[in-house]
């Protein structure tokens, strides 16, 4: 397990105001079940289909089209739970919420809100360098999305696309603990971390696979331990939510943007109104969307067409079986087996195919040499190039190979970045590369001391310099590697000058 210092949440102070105000956030993450099929009917959920495509009769709420529970999203959301440590109820039920908008063409989503499939559990997120906070999960329930209008294809009409109708979502209700704009971003930025090692979500924000809701509210210092104590979210202020955002900076800038409204409104002797809005990036603001609905506005009530669910504990002792390792305990395994740093450590572990792809190239290695090539030559060409690491065009056996050659000596650090260069851009087995170009480091002592007394012979102030200043010796390991290519060795030639200057 990883070493954490678990450390009191430190709220958020806002500079400029005539008080001092805490922030108080809460987050209901809409995540989209990684599954083929929709919640409730066989139809595709591939994203980029052509509009409408994807629509079966139960989604288009055909007269008479009944809901079919799909299996493998509730043991998706039963791994989600046990991957949060969760509470997984073994009893839950479907609800129909009740509302009217063109995009909803059932007049009514089927969520859970009484009985929801996952209930408390939480969410380690790390502030830093062994410094953690837990944010608690309220439940996870499951429901279907709603379709997508399109408002500008026509000056007159609107248009719609079911194709995300009936589409699997978990939505992963959060307490009121994070307190401020960075905890939020790492918050959102670590769940969606463990959905992606699970498998249970793709994690992709861009196509709104991955989605935050935002309660912001603003409280006098003190207001937060009282509802602590107390759970009376009275003490917390009016929350305001802010929908549908798909982008850790634009989470920041809007909460950042919503707490000093709050605060302008509350120091002008006004009320904040609990409402739902909208972040505009362009303008770097909020604005007023709909007033807050509650429950029961939606008139919610249990749905008739399924039977609640009832799971067998023996079922979800299987799922727990085959639960994969997930990011804190992989982040731990590498620092302990390997020897990294935490900061290295968690560089590897942000995804999974960067953690997967290291350990092809340590397995049986020096960990620490290959983390080293791996973060710094290969993640950074990459990011240079906008590539991913799936787009690798250097294998981990191929990097593997060069850490060998450097680890047996038959190649400088200098010469590994050049065969690294030839690999990338041209293929090719490096130990076969290094033979056929004559790449191979020089560690004969009888030719590298003949370049060592030809450099110091024609280097006679130099010498007076060194042997007065002996950092200066480094000039001549220099001049060598220099005149010798690069091949000859840097440690032979290192012992070689220092021993000849009388160091």
């Amino acid at each position: 397990m990883l070493d954490l210092t678990f450390d009191a949440p430190k709220p958020k102070r806002i500079t400029g105001a005539k008080h001092d105000w805490e922030l108080v956030i809460g987050m209901e993450i809409h995540a989209q079940v990684s599954s083929n099929a929709k919640l409730f009917s066989g139809a595709s959920t591939r994203f980029g289909a052509e509009p409408n495509s994807n629509v079966s009769f139960v989604d288009a709420a055909m007269p008479g089209m009944l809901p079919v529970i799909n299996e493998f999203c509730i043991e998706q959301a039963v791994r989600t739970g046990l991957g949060l440590k969760a509470q997984i109820n073994l009893f839950s039920a479907f609800d129909r919420k009740n509302y009217f908008y063109p995009d909803n063409p059932q007049g009514y989503q089927i969520s859970q809100l009484y009985h929801p499939i996952v209930g408390e559990g939480e969410v380690i997120v790390e502030m830093g360098p062994g410094v953690a906070r837990v944010v608690r999960i309220e439940r996870i329930h499951l429901e279907q999305d709603a379709g997508k209008s399109i408002h500008d294809m026509d000056p007159n009409m609107s248009f719609m696309d079911f194709n995300r109708t009936g589409v699997p979502l978990m939505e992963i209700v959060s307490r009121p603990d994070i307190r401020g704009p960075e905890e939020a971003a790492a918050y959102v930025g670590k769940l969606r971390q463990i959905l992606r090692y699970l498998g249970t979500c793709d994690g992709n924000m861009q196509n709104g696979n991955l989605r935050a809701d935002v309660n912001v509210s603003v409280c006098l210092p003190g207001a937060y331990e009282r509802y602590q104590e107390t759970q009376d979210f009275g003490h917390l202020g009016t929350r305001c939510e802010i929908k549908n955002m798909n982008s850790m900076r634009f989470i920041q800038q809007a909460i950042d943007y919503e707490a000093r409204r709050q605060i302008a409104i509350l120091e002008d002797g006004g009320r904040v109104d609990q409402e739902t809005r909208l972040y505009d990036p362009d303008r770097g603001e909020t604005r007023s969307m709909r007033s807050k609905e509650e429950a029961h506005d939606y008139r919610y009530f249990p749905c008739p067409d399924l039977l609640p669910l009832e799971i067998e504990q023996a079922w979800v002792d299987d799922i727990a079986t085959k639960m994969p390792e997930l990011p804190d305990a992989k982040k731990a395994r590498f620092m302990a087996d390997f020897g990294l740093t935490d900061y290295d450590a968690s560089v590897l572990t942000a995804e999974l195919d960067s953690a997967r792809f290291f350990e092809g190239v340590a397995e049986g290695r020096d960990g620490k040499l290959a983390a080293n090539w791996v973060i710094n030559e290969l993640f950074g060409r990459l990011k240079k190039e906008g590539h991913e690491i799936s787009d690798s065009p250097v294998s981990a056996e191929q990097l593997g190979a060069i850490v060998d050659l450097i680890a047996k000596g038959d190649i400088s650090g200098k010469i590994a970045k050049d065969l690294f260069e030839i690999v990338y851009t041209e293929g090719g087995d490096p130990a076969r590369i290094v033979e056929q170009r004559g790449m191979k480091q020089v560690s004969d002592t009888g030719a590298i001391e003949a370049a060592v007394d030809e450099v110091i012979a024609a280097n006679p102030a130099q010498v007076e310099k060194a042997k007065q200043t002996p950092k200066l010796a480094g000039w001549f390991t220099g001049q060598v590697l220099k005149a010798t290519g690069g091949k000859a060795n840097p440690k032979v030639v290192t012992e070689l000058v220092t021993k000849k200057l009388g160091l």
